[in-house]
């Protein structure tokens, strides 16, 4: 799996390698966002902590459709670049299959009905596709020199 998110283009080695304030940074909101998530799944004991609104507030609702336009954008981003960024697709192939999964339990467990998990279908045939298509091609190396 780690060999499908690893990019190997000259031009974002070089901006990620030259930063290490920025490794920081990001190493604090992998941290912080797993906090959240925390938060999000224990929300009457972590989540009052941080005065989260119940479950069922539009907040949800409004952070839900916020991620899918977020999706969105990143697909139509990733259609208009010259050379395709292997790791980005690899992350929508993986969201693509959490969503499947997550609709998967929802529906075992009676919270949603069949026709809304049919609709989850489509997120998993675009992540086998994504995962096929980073199986099948191989790392372009851009060289800017």
């Amino acid at each position: 799996m780690l060999d499908l998110m690893r990019e190997t283009t000259t031009v974002e080695l070089y901006s990620m390698t030259d930063s290490p304030t920025m490794r920081k940074v990001l190493w604090m909101g992998a941290a912080f966002n797993l906090l959240i998530a925390l938060m999000l799944l224990f929300p009457s004991t972590l989540g009052a902590f941080a005065a989260l609104p119940p479950v069922g507030s539009v907040f949800y609702l409004w952070m839900l459709i916020f991620f899918v336009v977020l999706f969105s954008g990143t697909y139509v981003w990733l259609a208009l670049q010259p050379l395709i960024s292997r790791p980005v697709v690899a992350l929508a192939a993986i969201g693509k299959t959490g969503v499947f999964f997550v609709a998967l339990a929802c529906l075992v467990g009676g919270d949603i009905q069949l026709r809304t998990f049919l609709i989850t279908l489509g997120d998993l045939a675009f992540a086998l596709y994504s995962f096929r298509w980073l199986q099948s091609t191989k790392a372009t190396v851009v060289n800017t020199a």
